[in-house]
Formats: structure tokens, sequence, C-alpha cells
């Protein structure tokens, strides 16, 4: 499907040609979560932050179409090119996770992965997908959180508090409440799961993998 511009850019051009191009390297790693993470989906489905598009060839045939936001216009073409060789039918859009062009309880799941550490506005976003995602849907969720180790969270509200990696990673921030912020948002946890990405030292780990359910 075509891309459909729009007047939400991001730009964070150096962050994203190095995730695109070590991205397939990543795959090796973390194709097996993002398997796990939309397997048994089915309907209409919404993915914000669908970067280069690595999603895409993981969904089941079972969905019906998914919409992909993605406002980095360097990300957004290269999912635009992931759209043409995906087994589902996707439509790209620029649009933010805060603003989503959807009406209210129009889609039957919502897909974050590896984007609620960087939007501007955790909450707002997640309040977006809570009003798209119609009663009884759900919210998968592929994200690094912060650590339940009190010195490891340390180590995560220092690392954000500096500022580096937030320029470094694309806005990241590693020391986010996510599963609390999911749960104040509307979504009950059904299914929730820790997992290790890369070395455990990493201030971007854990990460949580699994489902929510948006309450009636």
């Amino acid at each position: 499907m075509a891309a459909i511009a729009g007047r939400n850019t991001v730009r964070h051009p150096l962050f994203a040609r190095a995730f695109h191009r070590v991205s397939g390297v990543m795959e090796r790693e973390v194709g097996r979560h993002r398997d796990a993470l939309l397997a048994g989906l089915s309907g209409e489905v919404v993915e914000v932050g669908a970067g280069n598009g690595m999603n895409f060839g993981h969904y089941p045939t079972s969905v019906l179409r998914v919409v992909a936001v993605e406002p980095d216009p360097y990300l957004r073409a290269r999912a635009e090119d992931a759209a043409h060789r995906a087994d589902v039918p996707v439509t790209v859009l620029d649009a933010l996770a805060d603003e989503l062009p959807l009406a209210d309880a129009s889609v039957d799941a919502a897909v974050c992965s590896l984007v609620l550490c960087s939007v501007p506005d955790q909450r707002r976003a997640l309040a977006e997908l809570r009003r798209v995602v119609r009663p009884g849907g759900e919210l998968r969720v592929f994200e690094h959180v912060r650590s339940a180790t009190a010195r490891k969270a340390r180590v995560q509200a220092a690392v954000d508090r500096s500022g580096v990696w937030a320029r470094l990673a694309g806005g990241c921030h590693c020391a986010r409440d996510t599963l609390a912020a999911i749960a104040d948002a509307g979504f009950r946890p059904a299914g929730m799961r820790h997992v290790d990405v890369g070395p455990a030292w990493l201030p971007a780990n854990p990460y949580v993998l699994g489902r929510a359910v948006a309450a009636p």
C-alpha cells in the first residue's frame, strides 16, 4: 500500500539509518519475540511506531488489515517497501501515536513494539490506543521497561537524566514504568512475561512481551 503523507514528521536521521542497517541482525534474536507478539491476532490492527516494517512479515494471515503508523520519513519509506512484501494488507500512515487518525473503537488490536520508550508522552499515546481499540480488544506489547531491581532502576533513571542515551537512540527512555502506564490507560494485563534482549547490563533491559485487554 502507498504511504499516506501528513504533517507529523519526526526526524532522527542518524538513528533511523543505523537502526535500519542493524535490524536484520537484530531479527536473529528478536524475530522469535515478534512471532510470539503477533501470534493469534485477527481482524483490524493498528501498529504504532512501525519503524522499517520488521513486524509485517510476522503477522498471521488471519489479520484483515494493518494500519501502520510511523512518523520518521526515512523509516516510513522502508516500511512502505516492507508493506508490499507482506502477506497481509498494510497501510502505512504518517501520524503520531498520540494523534491516531482512526475512529473510536475501530480496531480489534493494537501493537506496540519497541516504541513506548520513545513516544514523547507515553500516557497520552496509550490513551489514544485505548480510544481506538474496541472494548475487549487487545494491546500486544514488546517493550523494554523499568527494572524491578532498585539498583538497576536507579541506573536507568540516571541514564535518562543524562539525555545522552535519548539523543543516540531516537528519543528512547529506559526508566519508564510502562506496565503501570498500560494499566492506568485501561488495559488489563492478560499474560505478560519478562524477556532479556542482548546483554542484561544494558539500560534498555528487561523487556516485557505479552498482551493486555481493553476494559469495557
